[in-house]
């Protein structure tokens, strides 16, 4: 398969904005992001050529220097080589292609404990959980595992979908993923809304989580940094949700919250 490298040069002034860049050269068809070098398919390249170009150029911290293609090779052996299938607790094993989520970083960290003590604090798990922005699907894994009735994980890469339901697959947990950007419709309410996903994307889908959430069920927040708490708490605070508890992993955080009973 031939890949095309994109040297792209970020100066971001925040890391939630490298983070959202990101997501949107991804989105445009990047399969993997190596610090400033960024792997396309040859062909999607030529596809899209213009389109990454324009997202550079009106970008206030990235500039394209050069776009070079790459030696022909298995690309995707080659990445998985690098990143071997992560062995988490519970006996859960992720392989993370190139989707986010192996399960070791903070804010993927942070998720996994809170939801581990939820199940120590409560005799029975059988809640129908949402996985908002699910990448490998280790979340959605881990509540399933963990004894939900239903996990319903969804992701607006194509290649997340495909890589959570791999996931699912090989650790013998039946979750049902969709591609999408948006909590479909049909999906009814959840006790437990999980979204590990940057500040942006949170405050745009604060209102569907709360719309989606069971009266005094929970919504757990992270991907984002302490600056960020008092926006998002006060979009929840507007929808009905309220701030029960935060956590910390160095600079990144986590909040959770629980929708009132009157709403």
């Amino acid at each position: 398969m031939l890949y095309h490298v994109l040297h792209i040069k970020t100066a971001f002034a925040e890391e939630w904005q490298k983070d959202l860049f990101d997501q949107q050269i991804c989105e445009l068809g990047v399969d993997t992001i190596d610090q400033n070098d960024y792997y396309i398919q040859s062909d999607t390249w030529e596809r899209v050529q213009k389109q990454i170009e324009t997202l550079c150029a009106n970008s206030t911290g990235a500039t394209l220097i050069e776009a070079e293609a790459c030696e022909d090779k298995n690309w995707n052996e080659t990445w998985e080589l690098d990143h071997p299938i992560e062995e988490l607790p519970l006996g859960i094993r992720i392989v993370p292609h190139c989707a986010f989520g192996a399960g070791h970083h903070e804010t993927t960290a942070m998720m996994i404990e809170a939801l581990m003590n939820f199940k120590c604090q409560i005799s029975d798990f059988k809640f129908k959980v949402l996985d908002h922005g699910t990448g490998t699907g280790v979340l959605a894994i881990f509540a399933k595992r963990l004894g939900a009735t239903h996990v319903l994980a969804i992701d607006i890469d194509e290649k997340s979908v495909i890589n959570a339901q791999e996931n699912a697959a090989i650790n013998g947990e039946e979750i049902e993923v969709r591609l999408g950007d948006r909590i479909p419709e049909d999906a009814g309410a959840f006790d437990l809304i999980l979204a590990n996903i940057h500040r942006n994307i949170l405050l745009a889908n604060m209102a569907l989580y709360a719309a989606h959430l069971k009266q005094g069920g929970q919504v757990w927040l992270s991907g984002f940094y302490d600056t960020d708490c008092e926006v998002l708490i006060q979009a929840a605070n507007a929808k009905g949700l309220a701030p029960i508890a935060t956590h910390a992993n160095h600079e990144w955080r986590m909040i959770q919250l629980q929708k009132s009973s009157n709403r």
